[in-house]
């Protein structure tokens, strides 16, 4: 089968040679299906997502032992299931997450880590749900309990996690708060429902905020949301709520900030680190119930899954060089059935 292999570590989106870190195998070896818990998946889509380009780089927080077969969520069409599988079926479209083996033709995986798509939803979009929506809704709901009426900082607000925060807080009744850099970005939110969309090049972001919540009489941030660290993190501290919760997604800036532990406690903050994969061993139940809710509501519209690229497994390098340059809106998308969708990068 052909399959996406990282053979070392190193720059991931340089083109594909002998020396590169990534490359094409046309003739992989098809995975075994070696327990009776699992589930053979015809993949359809992966969903590129930041912790890729990390994982290449060297710089993630897990490092699977070199060579293997990049991983992410995906979707797809179940072709085997093993004798003890009762949640899904033959043919049935599913998503769900491999740490590792996404990336290709044929991916075997637990049945705990599967869900299946609804009827009429997107299969290749469906792709993008599990790490960005499901990232957003455990530490929106789970962990920081958003109440209607609450107000929400989102930080990279434009990005695959910032875009589902931004969704989700709409779906919970609070006041939205975006912030994110250009003017097609600022669309995006606008049409997603964002209360308020900010653009910090200017410097005025925290102006900006102090005035509209004053004319909404609105104390401050009830939520931040920050997949981005740096300044823009360390800044929106200054709004925070008497009781906030700051909810650590990830450091796409490249600066990982501190919190003054005098700030949070005067102001009684409570941070939560949320690593969505994680739950998997830990909070199993939390996590699938999570994503039960996130399927509903996709089959009811709640929520969209904008993709902004589409890129077929060939160009993996071209999509994680527009990941890297920040210039992508929602998610990427690779197909790696390119029979079950014929669409590509709008670039």
């Amino acid at each position: 089968m052909k399959a996406l292999v990282c053979r070392s570590l190193g720059d991931p989106t340089v083109p594909f040679s002998k020396d590169s870190p990534l490359f094409i195998d046309n003739n992989h070896p098809r995975p075994a299906l070696s327990l009776p818990s699992h589930v053979r998946v015809r993949v359809r889509s992966v969903s590129l997502n930041y912790a890729n380009l990390l994982t290449v780089l060297g710089k993630y927080q897990e490092r699977p032992p070199l060579p293997f077969i990049l991983g992410s969520d995906f979707s797809g069409i179940v072709e085997e299931v093993g004798a003890d599988v009762t949640k899904v079926r033959i043919g049935d479209a599913v998503c769900g997450v491999g740490d590792v083996g996404s990336f290709a033709e044929e991916l075997v995986i637990e049945e705990s880590k599967l869900f299946v798509v609804p009827d009429g939803c997107d299969i290749v979009a469906a792709a993008g749900l599990p790490v960005a929506f499901g990232t957003s809704h455990l530490a929106i709901l789970h962990r920081a309990h958003l109440q209607p009426g609450q107000v929400m900082l989102v930080l990279g607000a434009a990005g695959g996690v910032g875009l589902a925060a931004v969704q989700i807080g709409k779906v919970c009744g609070a006041v939205v708060i975006a912030v994110a850099r250009g003017i097609e970005k600022a669309e995006l939110l606008n049409s997603v429902g964002a209360d308020l969309v900010l653009d910090p090049s200017d410097g005025s972001m925290i102006k900006s905020i102090q005035s509209f919540l004053k004319s909404k009489n609105l104390k401050g941030v009830d939520v931040l949301y920050d997949p981005v660290g740096g300044k823009l993190f360390k800044d929106s501290l200054k709004v925070l709520n008497w009781g906030a919760h700051v909810l650590i997604i990830g450091f796409t800036s490249g600066d990982i900030p501190s919190i003054p532990a005098n700030i949070a406690l005067v102001k009684n903050l409570t941070v939560h680190g949320i690593y969505w994969g994680s739950y998997f061993k830990n909070r199993p139940g939390v996590l699938r119930d999570s994503m039960n809710e996130l399927l509903l509501w996709l089959s009811k519209g709640l929520i969209t899954i904008h993709v902004s690229h589409k890129f077929p497994l060939s160009q993996v390098n071209k999509a994680l060089a527009l990941i890297a340059q920040r210039k992508v809106l929602g998610k990427v998308m690779i197909v790696v059935d390119e029979e079950g969708d014929s669409s590509r990068s709008r670039l």
